[in-house]
């Protein structure tokens, strides 16, 4: 009895389409992660100056654009390209965790697709024993490429593949409750690198500050030991400015940034931990539920 492929890893995978090798389940090749944040940061910074070049452009021409909306747009783009060293790391981190992210939504749509395969027959006189097990793992391997690249049919197949040596319905549910835990417990560590990122984010804008701030703090001494006249300390008090720009900047962009990665990551992990449930939901509806062994 042949099968058509529903799903298949290499085709359906973001990663393995891209040409690198997928991680497990929905974590994330980090080296794939690494080269899309770059690409995204590089491509950020492009469009950046391209608006300081246009803004510079117009500076020529008359009307109320170049008068009171290139000012703004100016100053935003200031933040990012006349603070230091700092705020072009923060972008980087920033999209890097993104794109982790982007990766991560994508690899999970994917797997969430394991749900609406019919692996096991609906009908309600069906009984799930050792006999009719060999032919949902036929069926499953029909289904997909290979199960163990899927949470779902993963956590069926461990099951399933042992049932021969399993007396007992609460045998089979101790080992799906132990594979659910494994799953959760790899999803967790999925988000490590988004976390550290996380927390690295706001630790550098903290060090933007205290760079910002010592820079201001030396011309502020330059300031007080001049006596060369108006001029000369006016020159000074605008490299004050400048330094309390960076620090105060470096903070105001990496505090926003960390929010929103940590907003995203807490949305997605929900999804994901959704979806772990509705594998327990289905993994009892439709295993244990039919299954017909001895209970003593």
């Amino acid at each position: 009895m042949g099968f058509v492929r529903i799903l298949q890893w290499e085709k359906g995978d973001i990663e393995e389409r891209l040409g690198v090798s997928g991680g497990k389940y929905t974590d994330v090749n980090t080296l794939l992660s690494l080269f899309m944040g770059l690409s995204l940061t590089v491509m950020f910074y492009l469009a950046v100056f391209g608006l300081k070049a246009v803004i510079s452009w117009n500076r020529f021409s008359s009307g109320i654009y170049s008068i009171f909306s290139s000012r703004y747009i100016q100053a935003a783009a200031d933040i990012f390209t006349e603070r230091g060293i700092v705020p072009f790391v923060i972008v980087f981190f920033f999209w890097w965790s993104l794109a982790v992210l982007f990766i991560k939504w994508r690899k999970l749509v994917f797997q969430k697709r394991a749900l609406t395969l019919m692996v096991v027959p609906q009908s309600r006189d069906f009984e799930l024993n050792q006999d009719s097990a060999r032919d949902i793992l036929s069926r499953m391997y029909g289904l997909v490429d290979d199960p163990r690249h899927f949470v779902l049919l993963n956590r069926i197949e461990r099951a399933l593949a042992n049932l021969h040596n399993i007396g007992m319905i609460a045998d089979v549910s101790a080992v799906l409750h132990a594979q659910a835990r494994n799953d959760e417990d790899q999803m967790e560590s999925s988000y490590g690198l988004v976390k550290g990122f996380v927390w690295a984010i706001p630790v550098l804008g903290f060090i933007g500050t205290v760079l910002g701030l010592s820079r201001a703090i030396g011309n502020f001494g330059t300031v007080i030991s001049s006596s060369d006249g108006l001029e000369t300390l006016r020159v000074s008090l605008q490299a004050i400015t400048s330094g309390l720009a960076v620090a105060f900047d470096t903070t105001l962009i990496a505090l926003a940034g960390a929010l929103c990665v940590q907003l995203i990551m807490v949305a997605l992990k929900k999804k994901e931990e959704g979806f772990l449930d509705e594998c327990n939901d289905y993994c009892h509806a439709n295993i244990i539920s039919k299954l017909r062994l001895s209970d003593h």
